[in-house]
């Protein structure tokens, strides 16, 4: 913003003269640096929660994985037992 001034002043003789000041002045706000600490803080806090909810899915992923092998060697247990009493069934069928 600038702001002039006309000064007119008049000599002893009854002359007048005019002489013009301009100020310039600069109103623009001050920014602080402290709203890019915020931002950037928060930007740094929603990566970590971002972080802890991709490992808190893969340890899902993984829980999983492990109870469906689980229950793969339980299926294959069982039929290890099947297998081992029809053999049983036969080996006495065959015997007699």
């Amino acid at each position: 913003m600038s702001e002039e001034r006309t000064t007119i002043t008049t000599d002893e003789a009854g002359n007048t003269h005019s002489h013009t000041t301009t100020y310039v002045r600069d109103d623009a706000p001050r920014s602080s640096s402290s709203g890019v600490w915020v931002i950037a803080v928060l930007v740094l806090a929603a990566l970590l929660i971002g972080g802890l909810f991709l490992t808190q899915m893969s340890n899902a992923e993984v829980a999983k994985d492990n109870a469906v092998a689980e229950a793969a060697n339980s299926v294959s247990g069982a039929a290890d037992q099947v297998g081992d009493t029809v053999k049983q069934v036969g080996d006495s069928v065959t015997n007699e």
